[in-house]
């Protein structure tokens, strides 16, 4: 299993935080989102029993993107100030766990996701979990997505075939689709005036961007005009949204098997004063479940 973490610390965050009460330590420090973040990540391991797991995180606001195209994500505000401390933090509980965190300077998370996940499905099942509809492009026969839904243990499992059946289209196309239309929340435009479903269908009748290029003539003229007058931004967009899979990253597998030391998490709980988590017994129990590798 690999982890988004940013994915999981700001759903933690959110869905601990809307009532406006923070949770924090004796010694002022804020809490929530590590709290919810362990809360997610515990649950995916019971219900989904991987053999190995590691955490992928952002590191930094600044990508390969930005110098492609200096407006990327330019759109999002600064994270909140009680979230900003638990960054570091989190990590710590991570490493309490024994699971390995994973971060290169100049790519996303979603990037050395990409990149391990190619590389070890070769010989291991790889499941994402995330929040994130952009892994949907990664998915193939050994490859699944996880997307957390609203509240816990509620899971959307995307496959190939779940893929196909519910969307309609190959994780390859949603590359395009990307590029067609823009991603909002990236801040890239795509081609201005072609929406989703106008997307799809073009698609789903010409397969690809290159064949949709090559049966310029075929379309109609208001669709025509609008993909010819933003060529470049098509192309550039595509490029935005395509997961970057050959990240110089590296990691060592034996040490993503899951070896928990209740010892050294137990510690972590006590220095955040998770109080709850510590009195769970069943929850603790959950750490220590047997599971044998996937390949």
């Amino acid at each position: 299993m690999i982890i988004d973490g940013m994915a999981l610390l700001f759903r933690g965050y959110y869905a601990t935080s809307y009532s406006g009460y923070i949770m924090k330590t004796s010694k002022g420090v804020p809490t929530n989102a590590i709290y919810g973040f362990v809360k997610y990540m515990q649950d995916a391991i019971s219900t989904f029993q991987p053999s190995h797991v590691l955490c992928c995180w952002d590191m930094g606001a600044r990508t390969f993107r930005n110098e492609l195209y200096p407006a990327y994500k330019a759109n999002r505000g600064e994270p909140p100030e009680e979230l900003i401390p638990q960054f570091d933090l989190v990590k710590k509980v991570v490493e309490s766990f024994n699971i390995p965190s994973v971060g290169i300077e100049g790519f996303e998370a979603d990037d050395c996701i990409g990149t391990i996940a190619k590389k070890y499905s070769q010989h291991l099942k790889i499941q994402i979990l995330t929040g994130d509809h952009d892994s949907l492009q990664l998915i193939d026969e050994n490859i699944h997505s996880i997307i957390m839904k609203k509240g816990m243990s509620n899971y959307e499992v995307y496959t190939l075939e779940k893929l196909l059946e519910e969307k309609e289209l190959t994780p390859a196309q949603f590359i395009d689709l990307k590029g067609l239309m823009g991603d909002a929340s990236d801040n890239f435009p795509g081609v201005k005036g072609i929406g989703e479903k106008t997307a799809i269908k073009l698609l789903k009748e010409y397969q690809s961007i290159s064949g949709i290029l090559e049966n310029l003539p075929s379309l109609s003229k208001g669709i025509r005009t609008k993909i010819e007058t933003e060529l470049d931004m098509l192309h550039l967009s595509r490029k935005l949204a395509e997961i970057h899979c050959e990240v110089p990253v590296e990691i060592v597998l034996e040490e993503c098997a899951r070896n928990i030391d209740e010892v050294k998490v137990t510690a972590m709980f006590e220095e955040l004063e998770f109080h709850r988590l510590l009195k769970d017994k069943s929850f603790l129990g959950n750490i220590k479940v047997n599971v044998q590798p996937l390949c």
